[in-house]
């Protein structure tokens, strides 16, 4: 069992990842952090340096947390790999961070929160995301 959290470097993704970290040592099981890209584009805003996920990883694993920071570079959605690694995993959550997106940018982009909320085998916990970060 584990804790599966999405990252994006910035202030949205240490959100997040300190939800996840919070519940993974409620827990007692180890968290999984998965950053990713669309189609191997290594532009990608959301797109770490691998130096800034193993600083992360060590942050965390000096807190006593057993971690495992993965990147995907050739992803097909961000959803689908967070998905994907909550299925390998066997986890027991899955960390996501949600901000509030007008009906026409949900419509024309998607929606990973919505994705990863209903394909989910497992809880899905929401970081809520003001508009303004």
């Amino acid at each position: 069992m584990t804790v599966v959290a999405g990252y994006v470097p910035g202030e949205v993704g240490r959100r997040v990842i300190a939800g996840a970290a919070r519940e993974a040592e409620v827990r007692n099981v180890p968290l999984v952090v998965v950053n990713s890209a669309t189609g191997g584009a290594y532009a990608d805003r959301g797109l770490a340096p691998l130096t800034e996920l193993d600083a992360l990883r060590q942050d965390l694993q000096a807190r006593g947390l057993q971690v495992e920071t993965r990147q995907a570079t050739e992803a097909l959605s961000a959803a689908d790999t967070l998905i994907g690694a909550a299925e390998e995993t066997g986890a027991e959550l899955v960390v996501i961070g949600l901000r509030r997106r007008s009906r026409t940018g949900k419509f024309l982009l998607g929606s990973t929160a919505q994705t990863v909320l209903l394909g989910s085998a497992c809880d899905v916990l929401g970081i809520r995301i003001s508009t303004d970060e």
